[in-house]
């Protein structure tokens, strides 16, 4: 059983290392604008948004274009900010194989 003891050893040390990294993905912040700055998105690493603002000569302009350019800076911000935590989280994960498991 001294296999079983060294797997659950090493399932505990990535368990700790997954947790110091969404500590760290959280405390990241990520910034995207659009429309020249117009749009502009602050995300973290976990994929949290932390502010959104809009230029006010932006907001004159019509609305289909202004929903436009808001809806694209929150997507463009959604998915780096998950190819993000997906890159570190494989950092972590890759660093531990798990016999018969991968």
């Amino acid at each position: 059983m001294a296999g079983v003891g060294k797997l659950l050893k090493q399932a505990q040390k990535m368990q700790r290392s997954i947790e110091l990294v969404q500590t760290q993905l959280a405390a990241k912040e990520l910034d995207f604008s659009r429309g020249g700055g117009a749009v502009q998105v602050k995300i973290n690493g976990a994929g949290q948004f932390l502010a959104l603002k809009l230029d006010a000569e932006f907001l004159k302009e019509d609305a289909a274009t202004v929903s436009s350019e808001i809806l694209a800076a929150v997507q463009e911000a959604a998915a780096a900010a998950k190819k993000y935590n997906e890159e570190e989280m494989q950092k972590v994960t890759s660093a531990f194989q798990m016999p018969g498991m991968f």
